[in-house]
């Protein structure tokens, strides 16, 4: 039987890149997003490909809705083998002096809250068939603080260590979890897009280091969970 994946935050840029390499290597593939229609067009694409691709739409900041959200999941390709979990807050960074209890508490649900709930839910199918992947992708910021790059950054750090226990908690038992950290531009994101546009009106931006492909960075984590070897990666190393 084809092994599954669900991208939870397939929007342009990785989510998409993760998608497609998975789909690659025959994996049934479901979009999960809030916009319907580029989950469609990407659906569409992957299923001219040969691959079995599925949309479910979902606001994975309410947490309280991933019950619901596993089941549309369910019913569309049954328990998953692995778990994409990057999806990207919309209110962006804030400096750490500027940040306050109730701005810091809004970053949770959607980094942190729903991450510990989808794995709740699909995580004992893979500990009952002895394989599986929880897998993630986050910024530099959730490894190092930066200068005005908080907010996200705690609730990313949160998530990082929630990971790292469940790894070794989980060692022997088949289970692989990987987390991929990126210092880099992720070309054809929605920030690649935005400071591609602020740059061409004049805007003053400030240097945000080298671009990536997606694509590569899609290869990467598949490589980490073939090998199933470092859970931690960085990019650039």
């Amino acid at each position: 039987m084809p092994k599954s994946i669900a991208v939870f935050g397939a929007g342009p840029g990785l989510g998409q890149a993760v998608a497609r390499r998975y789909a690659q290597d025959g994996y049934g593939v479901v979009l999960v997003g809030r916009r319907k229609q580029p989950l469609e067009l990407l659906a569409r694409e992957l299923a001219g490909a040969g691959a079995s691709a599925h949309v479910v739409t979902g606001d994975l900041s309410d947490t309280a809705a991933v019950p619901a959200l596993a089941t549309q999941v369910r019913a569309a390709i049954g328990e998953l083998d692995a778990i994409y979990y990057a999806p990207t807050p919309d209110s962006g960074f804030v400096p750490a002096a500027a940040l306050t209890p109730q701005r810091a508490e809004g970053f949770m649900p959607l980094i942190f809250y729903s991450l510990l709930a989808l794995v709740q839910e699909f995580l004992p199918h893979m500990l009952n068939q002895g394989d599986g992947a929880i897998l993630t992708a986050q910024g530099a910021s959730t490894v190092h603080g930066l200068p005005n790059m908080s907010g996200s950054g705690p609730a990313q750090a949160a998530q990082r260590n929630y990971l790292q226990s469940l790894d070794a908690e989980l060692a022997g038992q088949g289970v692989y979890v990987g987390m991929l950290y990126i210092g880099a531009i992720i070309e054809d994101s929605a920030f690649h897009a935005w400071l591609r546009d602020a740059r061409a009106a004049g805007m003053e931006t400030r240097d945000w280091g080298p671009a990536v492909s997606p694509t590569r960075l899609a290869d990467l984590l598949w490589n980490m969970h073939r090998a199933k070897g470092d859970r931690e990666a960085r990019y650039p190393a």
